[in-house]
């Protein structure tokens, strides 16, 4: 740590440093991260919902730029846990704050700030390495009086709870207002190095655990009440179909929706099966334009008694 970096004038036009490094977002529920996740990268990778705690597995957004290569992890929300899984995603995002190089913590300019926000501030707070960026989201919502408030009321925050914003950024991901300053000012803050992934990836998640996300988000759509924590999808195998001509493909996927109780089935399922099609209609669109190729998807409903509480069961359900 103690070396010094001494810059010589020189006379040749000097490369220019590259930087490469991790960030994650946090933020209350619906604090807009995701949407920021694809905003930056500029394809839609992380799993965009309204609903709280959808994005359940460590989905990695990669902007690449020619100065620098910016990581985005995104972890699970922090909330006070309830059960084994809520532990477990709790130690998860401990974790992740640590190791990685920036947090961008988000907050909507349309809400107050509320215990949510100190909660998590709290936390950050005594992450104490870690550079820390306050990112006021969905501008587009407010006017310039509530954005100048929520603004300051961000600063005052950090500074009663002892620490200081490495910068504080107004941004409009739907608008896509500031969303490329965000990304000038996150990559000084990453670490010297080259490139950490491929010129071509927009994320290291395994395919199948991207299509599991979007199935599971479209089976989420409109069932309000439910727990969003009661579905979990797991992709079985996906396999090109045989004797199809090459310009022709198909993919076959098979998929299990798994729920807790029984009486939960109907529910996803809807009468006579209407709702499972309509979240097998949309999930396959979205699959096919994240894989571009044409897809069969073949959806099955399935029990898990209490897996939310299960070790085994976790295990085998990818937490």
């Amino acid at each position: 740590m103690g070396a010094m970096s001494v810059r010589t004038p020189s006379s040749e036009p000097s490369e220019v440093t590259h930087r490469a490094g991790f960030a994650c977002f946090v933020g209350r529920p619906n604090a807009g991260k995701s949407t920021l996740t694809n905003a930056l990268v500029g394809q839609k990778v992380a799993i965009t919902s309204n609903r709280p705690q959808t994005t359940r597995h460590t989905v990695r957004g990669i902007v690449h730029r020619p100065d620098a290569q910016l990581v985005l992890v995104d972890t699970p929300g922090l909330h006070k846990p309830r059960t084994l899984l809520g532990q477990r995603l709790n130690d998860i995002v401990r974790t992740t704050w640590a190791e990685v190089d920036v947090i961008g913590f988000c907050l909507p300019a349309d809400e107050k700030l509320g215990p949510g926000d100190r909660f998590i501030a709290k936390e950050l707070a005594a992450i104490r390495k870690t550079p820390k960026i306050a990112i006021v989201t969905k501008t587009d919502l407010v006017d310039s009086k509530t954005l100048a408030e929520q603004l300051i009321a961000v600063d005052q925050l950090a500074k009663e709870l002892g620490f200081e914003w490495a910068e504080i950024v107004p941004v409009s991901a739907v608008g896509d207002q500031q969303v490329g300053l965000l990304a000038d000012l996150i990559a000084p803050l990453l670490p010297e190095g080259p490139a950490l992934y491929p010129e071509g990836d927009l994320t290291d998640e395994p395919e199948q655990v991207m299509v599991a996300e979007l199935i599971r988000e479209a089976a989420l759509e409109g069932v309000r009440d439910e727990l969003p924590h009661s579905i979990a999808v797991v992709v079985e195998e996906m396999l090109p179909r045989e004797d199809r001509p090459a310009d022709r493909p198909l993919l076959d996927i098979h998929a299990f929706v798994y729920i807790e109780r029984p009486s939960q089935k109907g529910i996803v399922i809807g009468p006579k099966g209407k709702r499972l099609k309509e979240v097998g209609i949309k999930s396959r669109q979205q699959i096919e334009a994240l894989l571009g190729t044409p897809v069969f998807l073949d959806l099955h409903v399935k029990v898990a008694k209490d897996w939310q509480r299960d070790p085994r069961q976790l295990r085998k359900l990818g937490f």
